[in-house]
């Protein structure tokens, strides 16, 4: 009973989750968002102690039921553990007890500290499990998933219906879908030959939580006067934490998955209160029964402490149309990187952001990216080839779970500049093709953009743009719109410090 109710609770998650990262509609983060913001690194990065303490108390009363439940490359791993089980028969009974790599555990975790604190946020990312599977999820999955939806959408168009709309299918980043391909096959051959591999060794989550789930209060306790020693729980224990011969479990690797429980025929396991008195000799059957009732109890109340802290206030997330589609400029070199309106600082963002990819998932307009610059590897940053920064959107910041895009309103939006218009007159082309133009001051919407005669003294020559810095907010309304190529004559630098005007 207890593992089928892991199994539902880690579905919910694991689909909810899924959903964020591959959402074409953009309203999926107002009911689902809490799933982001209860992950654990997001929680610490953001500063968010109560979700973090909350996280920390369930693993010390329930043990690590995050690792089976909540967090989405866990049960990524499970899923394709068991796939790997139903391909033969022989395969269910693949694992063995190992001693537990503690050397390996704590210097992974040390290292990832080490970076951290560094500033090199993008290797620590590397191996951060919510941002793994998030560019797993937003980089191979996700295009797919489009690519479907679009042809729902041709199904749909020629039935007269629009209950579907196409979206743009495009490989953000070269370099981090690789880096997300190369994460996912070597999780998968781990998962596949080993099953909890990774969450036990190189996860840091995993460490954290592992040292507090030594101590758990409920945890699945051997009973030794029921066991026959037929060593088919530790056979089948994909965490590889069951040690038959000493009829003792570490818990520190244990993911509270209950497929121990399930798989004792002789009902020797039970989920229980892990520091009562064993079960008497004499009445065998009554204890059993107490102790597995009590562990049912405490697993689902450990479901109600999750779902408690997941509380989150939803946001809303606007959709905007967006403009005709021209022949795309190429991407400007700039000295400063823009970063979305929230993110305080060049500085603030890189310290807090975990290279999920979920803001880059969920822009509408095609703006963010990953970035492929080595200190700020697979972070997002912006660009206005495909979109601009509607002053309206917020929904990166809505969307953001580790505190690098702090929330804001669409009025404190409109008053954040993150960067300034710089016009390059020899690219533009009221003097390269002597045309009248304009679109840069038509379209920008802080006023910031206004047109001056190229020559003072004639009151018939063309109008050309001059940028008031003081007024622009940096949302790229000119860069994007502007019709000179390959570069365009207007194009947005980036403030390492935002600023309010």
């Amino acid at each position: 009973m207890l593992r089928k109710i892991r199994i539902a609770l880690a579905t919910v998650f694991f689909a909810g989750i899924t959903l964020l990262f591959l959402d074409v509609t953009g309203t999926l983060h107002t009911w689902l968002g809490w799933m982001a913001k209860i992950q654990f690194l997001p929680a610490v990065l953001a500063l968010n102690v109560v979700t973090a303490a909350v996280l920390l108390l369930l693993t010390l009363l329930f043990g690590r039921v995050y690792c089976s439940v909540i967090c989405p490359l866990g049960v990524m791993q499970d899923v394709i553990s068991w796939i790997h089980g139903k391909t033969k028969k022989k395969n269910r009974f693949r694992f063995s007890y190992s001693p537990a790599k503690n050397w390996l555990r704590y210097g992974v975790l040390a290292l990832f500290i080490v970076l951290l604190f560094a500033g090199i946020h993008s290797l620590a990312a590397l191996i951060a499990p919510y941002s793994a599977y998030g560019r797993i999820a937003s980089n191979l999955f996700a295009p797919v998933y489009q690519l479907g939806n679009n042809l729902f959408a041709w199904v749909a168009e020629r039935a007269d219906s629009y209950a579907f709309y196409s979206t743009e299918v495009w490989i953000r980043s070269a370099a981090t879908f690789a880096v997300s391909a190369v994460t996912f096959i070597v999780i998968a051959i781990l998962a596949w030959r080993h099953g909890r591999t990774w969450c036990n060794t190189v996860c840091p989550v995993g460490t954290v939580l592992g040292f507090v789930s030594r101590f758990s209060i409920f945890a699945p306790v051997i009973d030794t006067e029921k066991c026959r020693n037929c060593g088919l729980c530790g056979r089948q224990c994909k965490a590889s934490c069951i040690d038959m011969k000493e009829h003792r479990i570490d818990y520190s690797r244990c993911v509270a998955c209950m497929d121990c429980l399930d798989n004792c025929s002789e009902g020797a396991i039970h989920y229980a209160f892990r520091y009562g008195n064993k079960p008497a000799a004499s009445e065998p059957s009554k204890s059993g029964n107490s102790s597995h009732d009590a562990g049912r109890r405490a697993f689902v109340s450990s479901a109600v402490i999750a779902a408690t802290a997941a509380a989150a206030k939803a946001q809303e997330i606007k959709m905007d149309g967006g403009l005709a589609e021209i022949e795309r400029a190429q991407k400007p070199s700039r000295k400063t990187p823009l970063v979305p309106a929230g993110a305080l600082s060049l500085k603030n963002f890189s310290n807090h952001c975990t290279a999920c990819q979920l803001c880059v998932s969920n822009c509408p307009n095609g703006v963010l990216r990953p970035s492929t610059s080595l200190l700020t590897l697979m972070q997002p940053e912006m660009s206005y080839e495909r979109g601009y920064c509607r002053p309206e959107c917020t929904t990166c910041s809505d969307v953001c779970p580790a505190g690098a895009i702090r929330p804001i309103s669409v009025e404190e939006k409109s008053s954040i500049q993150i960067g300034h218009a710089v016009v390059d007159l020899n690219s533009c082309v009221v003097n390269t093709d002597n045309v009248k133009c304009g679109n840069c001051a038509r379209h920008c919407p802080a006023g910031a953009i206004r047109l001056v005669r190229k020559n003072p003294d004639d009151p018939k020559s063309l109008m050309i743009p001059t940028v008031n810095e003081e007024k622009c907010i940096g949302c790229g309304a000119c860069e994007n719109l502007c019709p000179a190529r390959p570069f365009t004559a207007i194009h947005v630098e980036g403030h390492e410090v935002h600023r309010e005007l």
